[in-house]
């Protein structure tokens, strides 16, 4: 086959009629060559491409058909002190690679310098500069690591059938991997894969829930990291990226595009929502020490921020060693282009962008008019779309809650830590009730909806609830980290005995925490965030960490369900409170002025005793009573953190209990409830 010139305005591989186009954008780059491989992967030919004025790389390869392999050799200065890294030995990964063939190797080859040469070190994000004695590493890398498949064009965009507008979505957060390894019933093929979670009968477990929209987390390729590989682990989380148009491979079988579209499709027909969180903020390269796969190789001062002082060295505001060139066009048009792919062209229905302060960065620091946020934000393409931030990264100055851009939603880590504080025993109320409220003192400022504060208890990166109230410390010894990974404030508490407990009382008090962790947080004005397993109870041993954990710590293990299957009713009847009762989702904030319309919903707050709570009570009250009402019904939240028991009395008459935490129901008696100590009940009146 001989390459003909091509379009550069296309990049990555794109399939017609007759042939493939072939683009690749390189300002380093002296000369660029096209290698395609057979089914075995063996390299049969190379084709130079050729250069524009844009510096980008193309030819077009008559005849060449769907599921050649091919991969890209760059030529070009390698000079480490200086940050130019090209070295045509290593074989390099289409950044617009939509499939990937093969499996990456941990191998000497896979190093654009000789490791023997220097004395390297695996430094997780500490980087060393590069040394006068680094020499160039000349073996093929090519049969070490994965390579890109031409694909055909879908053709037509998918249809986004579920559409759940914010103000009732509510989300499930799991891992593909994690939920269907153990899930009962599966068909042993199945497991572990998009096939696995596409299955009825875990659909049908899920839509049974009450929830509107699954949290995958990342199904992007990615690869396990260097130390992972040398202590026998591998990354679990996916939180590594290497290709980031292309399913991850350990997910599927032999037509992952397929499979994942499928998967699409079923979870969609079953009425629910797909969110794919995503990494874009660094890359499987790691740091200076990192393998040379794909962007380092291509054009590593313009994929990545490097250090204005020493170019050598990644600026590491990830913590995993390098951080996306946000303020690069091309790489803003490779992140946009990849929502774009899963969004029109898989079905996906939104993001949880992880550490998406990178995407607003600047030289200077995050800036929420960043050209980048806000392509994402009034791209025509991801119009509709749902656009999840995790408002925070390790970098100076990198927390940023309450301020992206309009249209985002955000997790709000104040929400988790003012619920677990409260509940045990040690929170104020007046925390507690801002973030009841829908955090107004983040978001209402600045103009943007209750909806916009994603609130959870529990998430991927921590305790599971189970674990939230059975440990006081974390353990996460198999990590091989030495049990410093992981957070340290936890937030959390044991109950006198640290994990397994046989002791009714302590089983008793865990239970009882936990159904008043989730009644604060599924009852709360925002967007509700349950994490996967916490239904029924699941368990991690106590590892806070478990993104190493490809096993059963990390896996859910479902037999627990039968453990106590009246939990998991109370978590369903609390989820039906929200989505049958209007008023928990309010779309503006809700306050009780005495400007305020009497048509407009109203939210109060109280002592027990009905009595108005005033400034300087807030500091010291134990409990609290929240109530809500627009003009169909009222409804009225009590929290009570204390040891001892509370006589709460709702204002007004006809009240019913709705929903309550305790073991034992709690009693109205002359409008009077007398609710349990470290409780919570839900009342409601028509």
């Amino acid at each position: 086959m001989h390459l003909l010139p091509g379009a550069p305005e296309n990049p990555g591989a794109q399939l017609d009629a007759e042939g493939a186009n072939f683009a690749l954008f390189s300002t380093q780059a002296e000369a660029v060559e096209l290698c395609l491989f057979d089914a075995q992967q063996r390299e049969i030919s190379r084709h130079p491409l050729f250069d524009s004025p844009g510096q980008v790389w193309h030819g077009y390869l008559p005849a060449c058909q769907a599921g050649q392999i091919y991969g890209f050799r760059v030529h070009g200065p390698w000079n480490p002190a200086q940050g130019l890294r090209c070295n045509p030995a290593k074989l390099l990964l289409d950044p617009y690679a939509r499939q990937l063939k093969g499996t990456f190797q941990w191998h000497e080859a896979v190093f654009d310098y000789q490791r023997s040469a220097l004395n390297t070190r695996e430094s997780a994000g500490q980087a060393q500069s590069a040394d006068p004695a680094w020499q160039i590493n000349t073996q093929d890398s090519a049969p070490y690591v994965q390579k890109a498949v031409v694909t055909p064009a879908s053709g037509t965009e998918a249809a986004r059938t579920t559409v759940v507008p914010w103000a009732e979505t509510i989300i499930y957060e799991c891992n593909l991997r994690g939920y269907t390894m153990r899930f009962p019933g599966l068909d042993e093929t199945r497991r572990g894969r998009f096939s696995g979670m596409a299955a009825p009968q875990v659909l049908a477990w899920i839509k049974a829930l009450g929830v509107t929209s699954i949290e995958l987390q990342p199904v992007q390729a990615f690869i396990d990291e260097h130390f992972l590989a040398q202590r026998g682990l591998r990354n679990f989380w996916g939180y590594n990226s290497l290709a980031f148009f292309a399913p991850e491979p350990r997910y599927a079988g032999e037509h992952p595009l397929a499979e994942f579209s499928d998967m699409v499709n079923r979870i969609h027909d079953a009425g629910l929502e797909v969110i794919l969180d995503v990494a874009f903020n660094h890359t499987a390269e790691s740091d200076s020490f990192g393998p040379t796969l794909s962007f380092r190789g291509i054009d590593n001062l313009s994929w990545y921020r490097t250090e204005p002082h020493d170019r050598s060295l990644y600026v590491n505001d990830t913590g995993c060693g390098n951080t996306l060139n946000a303020d690069h066009p091309r790489a803003q048009d490779l992140v946009v282009d990849a929502l774009h792919y899963w969004a029109n062209d898989m079905g996906v229905d939104g993001f949880r962008f992880d550490l998406a302060t990178i995407l607003g960065r600047h030289e200077a620091g995050f800036q929420p008019e960043h050209p980048l946020l806000q392509r994402i934000s009034w791209d025509p393409r991801l119009k509709g779309l749902k656009l999840i931030a995790e408002p925070w990264d390790p970098g100076p100055g990198g927390y940023h809650l309450g301020r992206f851009p309009a249209g985002w939603a955000e997790w709000n880590d104040k929400f988790r830590d003012s619920s677990r504080e409260f509940w045990r025993g040690r929170g104020q109320v007046d925390e507690l009730a801002r973030r009841i409220h829908g955090s107004a003192d983040l978001f209402e400022t600045v103009d943007r909806a209750p909806w916009a504060s994603v609130n959870f208890v529990t998430s991927h990166d921590g305790f599971s609830l189970h674990d939230l109230v059975s440990y006081q410390q974390r353990h996460n010894h198999a990590n091989g980290e030495g049990n410093r990974d992981g957070h340290a404030h936890n937030l959390s508490c044991n109950y006198g005995i640290e994990g397994p407990s046989d002791d009714p009382a302590v089983l008793a008090a865990r239970r009882q925490h936990r159904l008043n962790l989730l009644c604060s947080l599924l009852l709360s004005q925002g967007t509700p965030m349950l994490l996967a397993g916490d239904e029924f109870g699941n368990s991690q041993g106590g590892n806070n960490n478990a993104y190493a954990q490809d096993n059963e710590t990390g896996w859910l293990d479902w037999s627990l369900r039968e453990n106590d299957p009246d939990f998991t009713d109370s978590v369903r009847a609390l989820l039906a409170l929200r989505r049958n009762w209007p008023i928990f989702r309010q779309q503006d904030f809700v306050h009780n002025t005495a400007k305020q319309a009497t048509d407009l919903p109203t939210m109060s707050w109280f002592h027990p005793d009905g009595a108005d709570l005033e400034d300087q009570d807030w500091a010291h009250a134990t409990a609290l009573m929240a109530v809500l009402a627009d003009g169909h019904m009222s409804v009225a939240l009590l929290f009570n953190s204390a040891d001892t028991c509370f006589d709460f009395q709702p204002p007004g008459t006809d009240w019913a209990i709705a929903f309550a935490s305790s073991a034992e129901w709690p009693v109205l008696q002359q409008e009077q409830v007398r609710l349990p100590g470290r409780s919570s009940a839900c009342l409601v009146r028509n």
